[in-house]
């Protein structure tokens, strides 16, 4: 995967220099170890459907997981009853698991869904993250 790591925190980034608040990324069981239950089987099942795309960094912060290619193109925040998963489209959609107002920002649309259990990773989402890895910049 192209892109830049900042020679600080060894993060991986699209452009170089890109601004960032400068903390290393986690090992999974790091992170892992201080979560909730439920937050590693939805990190699994979404990981697992996005492996078969193609190559997915795993970056593991203190504020969730981020999904990159050479940018991100999912995250996966913990919260107490579910872990929110946001992605970006290059169009807006509905779902009943959208959960927040859909934000365009530079011809891209900003999706949140949350997530209770893996079950919850239909197939209209798993389509959604293809979309969103598909057409994140390699």
């Amino acid at each position: 995967m192209a892109g830049w790591t900042c020679p600080e925190c060894r993060r991986l980034f699209r452009r170089a220099g890109q601004s960032h608040e400068c903390s290393p990324a986690m090992s999974l069981d790091e992170y892992f170890s201080t979560g909730p239950p439920h937050e590693r089987p939805i990190f699994e099942a979404v990981l697992r459907h996005v492996s078969t795309l193609g190559p997915v960094h795993v970056e593991p912060v203190s504020v969730g997981i981020f999904l990159k290619r050479s940018q991100t193109f999912a995250e996966l925040r913990p919260k107490d009853r579910w872990v929110a998963l946001s992605f970006s489209l290059p169009h807006a959609v509905e779902h009943g698991r959208i959960t927040r107002k859909v934000v365009a920002f530079h011809g891209r649309y900003y999706h949140v869904a949350n997530l209770r259990s893996p079950d919850d990773l239909d197939e209209r989402l798993r389509g959604w993250l293809t979309t969103a890895y598909l057409s994140s910049p390699t």
